[in-house]
């Protein structure tokens, strides 16, 4: 029974790792993203989307080369005594931070940017700082997208094969996660296994989606009012 298991608890370590990760880092960039006028933030919003249209085998196969002996991540790593990232759950919590990154910072970047200004200016005029304007007023409006952002990124994550592949491989017990896990039961011919795994997949997808959908309008809804 652990043969099963093994891989989903990995992917829900790793679904959930990355999505704090990405939490603290997109945050920041999503807002920066939302409210500034500089020349870069086209190129930055370029770079953040890039994932949702690359092949995960291309992110994959550069990331596996930055990280690897010959790249530049993979010396400084060596050289601070952390040895080699590719085939490593690190590893596999870095490539799925940079492969999810898109599904974290648009929905916080899309909420960002529909705050009204004016509710700032006010909270400015009453003394609030940046700090206590943001957590005040940003966070509570922005509730919907931080909710979205989670739920896209968990998911997201869960579902992930060729970037993880390509970094982790099939290591049970430190990098096979379950989409890995599927392809493995398949390439042996084991269907059986390999259909229970995915039917899992399919529901939970489903559920998370049904979910998704219903706060956000109860959200919304209590917004309006």
């Amino acid at each position: 029974m652990d043969i099963y298991w093994e891989p989903v608890w990995l992917t829900l370590k790793l679904a959930g790792l990355t999505t704090a990760l990405l939490l603290l880092v997109g945050t920041p960039i999503a807002w920066w993203l939302a409210r500034s006028n500089h020349w870069l933030r086209q190129p930055i919003s370029a770079i953040v989307a890039l994932p949702l249209v690359l092949p995960p085998t291309v992110l994959g196969f550069y990331l596996l080369v930055l990280m690897g002996p010959k790249g530049v991540v993979g010396q400084i790593t060596e050289q601070l005594g952390l040895g080699l990232l590719p085939f490593t759950f690190e590893g596999l919590v870095i490539a799925s931070v940079i492969y999810s990154l898109p599904f974290t910072v648009q929905p916080l970047q899309n909420a960002f940017g529909s705050i009204n200004r004016q509710l700032l200016e006010v909270a400015s005029t009453l003394r609030a700082s940046p700090r206590d304007r943001f957590f005040s007023v940003v966070v509570p409006l922005a509730r919907p997208g931080f909710l979205t952002a989670s739920v896209l990124t968990f998911a997201h994550t869960i579902g992930e094969f060729g970037v993880v592949l390509m970094i982790g491989g099939n290591i049970p017990g430190e990098t096979k996660v379950l989409s890995v896990a599927i392809y493995d039961h398949v390439e042996s011919l084991e269907y059986t296994q390999a259909h229970w795994l995915s039917a899992g997949m399919v529901v939970f997808s489903f559920v998370v989606l049904v979910t998704l959908y219903s706060l956000n309008g109860r959200m919304q809804s209590g917004l309006v009012k």
